[in-house]
């Protein structure tokens, strides 16, 4: 079983064929999850219906957000995985208990678990997802931002931040 925080360490939410541990989830939305990562390579379109009935049933259970902003990414629908991401992030951050703008959230000495994390890693998401979209300064503000936020780059933010590089 893989767990959704080694997913968080950058680990390929997709090619796992397994069952994922996305934490404590109601059942039906759990179900629905692992019925769309299952169906995930051969059927898009039900893959993403699936991804929509759980975030529809459960917009404020992170991992739908997660789900959605992957898959969108990896089909090249950047615009769609943006909006999964921010929506995520905008998500997240309520529930850490910070600001709505990143730019004004608390530099962590610790990475925190749970919603902390997941909007920080969800930072650096948005970061690549504007860089696939060509908005290299736009990821560039949300790296600086990450380096003071994860100093240690626990999110794996400095993947990003060399891909960035590369493409300058």
């Amino acid at each position: 079983m893989t767990d959704l925080h080694d997913e968080l360490g950058m680990t390929n939410l997709l090619s796992d064929p397994g069952t994922i541990n996305f934490g404590d989830l109601p059942d039906e939305v759990n179900a629905l999850l692992q019925r769309g990562v299952a169906a995930y390579r051969h059927d898009h379109a039900l893959r993403t219906g699936l991804f929509c009935q759980a975030l529809a049933a459960a917009p404020e259970q992170l991992p739908v957000y997660f789900c959605l902003y992957k898959i969108h990414t990896y089909d090249g629908n950047l615009d769609k995985a943006r909006s999964a991401a921010e929506e995520g992030l905008r998500v997240a951050a309520r529930q850490a208990g910070w600001g709505a703008d990143w730019r004004d959230w608390p530099a962590q000495s610790v990475i925190p678990d749970g919603p902390g994390r997941f909007a920080l890693y969800t930072l650096k998401a948005l970061a690549f997802i504007h860089l696939r979209r060509d908005e290299q300064s736009r990821a560039i503000e949300i790296l600086d931002a990450l380096r003071v936020l994860d100093p240690a780059g626990v999110v794996g933010w400095p993947v990003v931040a060399a891909l960035a590089e590369g493409a300058a």
